[in-house]
């Protein structure tokens, strides 16, 4: 087979650079299932990969991408024949494992879920990873909810949150309080992040939220605890705005507040079947429009998360036939 084309990253002199290269197939990861890859996407963890210092990646050369669809042309497994739609997240997909911004990618077959036949392959990458983190939280949290649950969701211009919001507004769930630092255009209510960490620090604050999807972690999540009402919960799936968390036991002794850890890496398979049947069948698409992109259009959105200015959901068209 041929060579082909994927976004490699190298690191020269401790610093980390990326380009779309011809690669061969002998530097693909062995794995029991080629896949010809016809999307991806670009995520807050790709940015990060793309980074010198982003924590991500450890061994170079290497191909990024932490979703990819596609479809299989050569399998050990049985249960995933060739011709099958597939997606790909998780585990160490981009991260440890050549990922999917590349057109072809060498996958283990239990790391795939299959794509239903009313489903394509652009609208299960634009799910992808934010898709199923948003599902995980949406599920973590809906049990504590009343149809009349004042939820917030941080980091409101990203994947997950985007998600989020149109799985609550599926389920009913319409009184929702976004957070940002950008301006963009909605008919939710909007918080500003810096107006919002800008208010005195409190032990025990105001009960505001009965419920948090928080993608953002660090000062903001530290703060919101203190806001939460009683018997209320805050799904935590992300560190944008740092790791670190201050915070002390009253929220959780006093208000009976619950803090839930969303992993959608390593997720039980029983789990993560159950949330993406639920969410090929039910998802509404037409609510999310992605930006579509080409592989050599990666370092500009690679630019726009590095300056701040990265809205919903991009995904990047591999193949020009797709």
């Amino acid at each position: 087979m041929k060579n082909f084309k994927a976004y490699l990253l190298q690191k020269n002199n401790e610093k980390v650079t990326g380009q779309v290269q011809e690669i061969s197939f002998d530097m693909l990861p062995v794995a029991d299932c080629l896949i010809e890859v016809h999307y991806s996407a670009v995520n807050y963890k790709d940015y990060l990969a793309c980074q010198t210092n982003g924590g991500v990646v450890r061994t170079y050369p290497f191909v990024p991408g932490i979703d990819l669809a596609g479809i299989i042309i050569q399998s050990a497994n049985e249960n995933f024949p060739v011709g099958q739609k597939v997606l790909a997240t998780s585990f160490g997909l981009g991260v440890s494992h050549f990922g999917g911004w590349s057109e072809y990618a060498s996958v283990p077959s239990e790391w795939l879920i299959k794509i239903p036949d009313e489903i394509s392959l652009k609208q299960a990458v634009t799910l992808g990873t934010a898709g199923l983190t948003a599902a995980l939280c949406v599920e973590a949290i809906k049990n504590h909810l009343r149809p009349d649950s004042r939820i917030l969701i941080t980091g409101a211009t990203g994947g997950v949150s985007t998600m989020a919001r149109i799985l609550l507004k599926q389920l009913g769930f319409n009184n929702l309080v976004l957070m940002s630092q950008k301006k963009f255009e909605t008919n939710d209510p909007v918080l500003s992040t810096a107006d919002f960490l800008a208010q005195p620090k409190k032990a025990l604050a105001k009960q505001e939220f009965d419920a948090v999807i928080d993608t953002v972690g660090g000062a903001v999540l530290s703060q919101l605890l203190s806001q939460v009402t009683y018997g209320g919960i805050v799904a935590s799936c992300g560190n944008a705005g740092g790791i670190k968390l201050e915070t002390t036991v009253l929220p959780f002794i006093l208000r009976a507040v619950t803090l839930a850890g969303i992993d959608s890496v390593n997720t039980p398979n029983d789990l993560r079947q159950k949330a993406w049947a639920q969410l090929f069948s039910s998802f509404d698409f037409e609510k999310v429009s992605p930006e579509i992109i080409s592989l050599a259009q990666i370092p500009e959105v690679v630019t726009d998360f590095a300056k701040n200015r990265h809205v919903g959901r991009t995904v990047i068209q591999v193949r020009s036939n797709s």
